[in-house]
């Protein structure tokens, strides 16, 4: 078996086949000024399942995803909070890899920060100086779109339309020196220093300032894959003109094809609308957990939708990822007590990218997962078999060695997590029709629904991130 993966350059479903012996990854990683959302870890959960399927296909990765640690926001949050920028963007940094670490992400093999390649940002710069698609204005140095023919080609741009519409999408249009352009779609790769940069700002042949977005990971992903990268993996948002600049600047100056393959995971939606925190709905991982649902119903229901289609975020959704969960648990727990093993002995034996060719009953599993990454399918085949199988009738160790790839490959752990109380569905359901009065205002529904739920034995708890319910017997004042 092969992955195929769509191509957004080619706009075709195509095999993922590496250069070398291994498949070099490079995911675009958060911007840490704050907490990173659900909607970012929809794209993270992806790229994970990626790699975990690449693993158990058998196939060598090379994974890179970098953090964006210097840019406007960073800038602005560290004087905010009157801190250096290493110790504010450390400090987001370390709340990011918590968040992964609940969602059972891999740790990438390289995870490099802006701020550490700035020689390799200022190289790139320079190589487009010397060729003629970059120029100096102001102490800013800028790529000139005009100068690269093929500028476009990933998002279908029409270059004309970047050249002479006012717009921010050719990307940070509302830069203090944008009339000081050749073009207006022209985008910046070295900034200036300003005096609002306080002692953020670095040499260069240019002057002091700092690199632009874009340029960063270009030169990392050169820097830690070489000249070509064979899958580039990101959010939608970020085909342009993130992704549509990286292209324009790493063929520009070294010639060559900058990626071989790329895949855009699309948007979440909270009950069918964009999550925004002036809606109330913008959800992180912790705040997630503090209401009770366990890292894996999360984790699950980030990866459960088709990849290439907007996934529709609700607590329903939650509610029946953790039902999914517990029926798969369940059917494990007889499967080992059928084995006579222990949980322990299949973390340690089973739970592992191995090789595919003794698969027998879960076949359809990991055809689905190689046909465009399919995950609802594969969960579909996963959970028909789980509910017509007879344990008694089958080989349950060669189920467990099938299933242990299966749940290596979907990032569920051995152990169900047991620290978040069991909450009954229509309690749940409760609780968010509170939440949901009170931000609408209607305090006296709110507080009915509250007093409705402390009858029941349930006692809701308002936080800084929103709400957290726990069994009232376990209520400490």
């Amino acid at each position: 078996m092969q992955l195929h993966l769509y191509d957004t350059l080619t706009r075709e479903v195509k095999p993922l086949e590496p250069v070398t012996c291994h498949v070099g990854i490079y995911c675009c990683g958060p911007t840490v000024y704050g907490p990173a959302h659900i909607g970012n870890f929809r794209t993270y959960v992806v790229q994970d399942v990626v790699v975990r399927t690449l693993q158990a296909l058998g196939t060598k990765t090379r994974y890179v995803r970098n953090l964006t640690d210097v840019d406007d926001k960073t800038i602005r949050g560290a004087q905010q909070a009157k801190q250096s920028l290493q110790a504010f963007t450390s400090h987001w940094t370390d709340v990011f890899e918590e968040d992964c670490r609940q969602l059972n992400l891999l740790q990438p093999d390289v995870e490099p920060r802006a701020t550490e390649t700035i020689q390799a940002q200022l190289d790139l710069i320079g190589q487009l100086m010397q060729k003629g698609y970059a120029y100096v204005s102001k102490g800013s140095v800028y790529f000139r779109i005009s100068s690269f023919k093929h500028y476009g080609k990933l998002s279908r741009l029409d270059q004309r339309c970047c050249q002479t519409q006012g717009t921010n999408s050719a990307g940070e249009l509302n830069d203090a020196d944008e009339y000081e352009r050749e073009s207006i779609g022209d985008f910046v790769l070295w900034k200036n220093r300003k005096p609002e940069d306080g002692d953020v700002y670095w040499e260069s042949p240019w002057g002091q300032g700092r690199p632009g977005w874009h340029i960063e990971c270009s030169a990392m992903s050169r820097l830690y894959l070489g000249a070509t990268v064979d899958l580039h993996v990101g959010g939608v948002d970020l085909c342009f003109p993130h992704h549509e600049n990286e292209i324009a600047q790493s063929e520009a100056a070294y010639g060559g094809t900058f990626a071989r393959h790329w895949m855009h995971i699309a948007h979440l939606k909270v009950d069918g609308e964009k999550m925004s925190k002036s809606l109330g709905n913008l959800h992180t991982v912790a705040s997630l957990l503090q209401k009770n649902y366990s890292r894996e119903a999360i984790r699950y229901a980030l990866m459960a939708g088709h990849y290439r289609h907007p996934l529709n975020f609700t607590f329903d959704l939650l509610n029946a990822s953790q039902s999914a969960l517990q029926k798969l648990y369940q059917y494990l727990s007889r499967l080992l007590a059928t084995a006579q093993l222990t949980v322990e002995t299949f973390e340690q034996e089973y739970l592992l990218a191995s090789t595919l060719d003794k698969v027998k009953y879960l076949q359809g599993f990991f055809e689905s997962l190689c046909d465009d990454l399919n995950v609802p399918k594969a969960l579909g085949q996963l959970f028909t078999f789980v509910n017509d199988s007879n344990i008694q009738s089958l080989d349950a160790k060669q189920i467990l060695y099938e299933l242990g790839i299966c749940m290596f490959v979907l990032g569920l752990p051995a152990h169900f997590s047991t620290d978040n109380v069991v909450i009954p569905l229509p309690v749940r359901r409760m609780t968010e029709q509170r939440w949901q009065a009170k931000q609408a205002g209607n305090y006296q529904e709110a507080d009915d629904i509250r007093h409705i739920l402390l009858k029941e034995g349930w006692q809701v708890l308002d936080t800084q991130d929103g709400y957290k319910v726990v069994p009232l017997k376990n209520y400490k004042k």
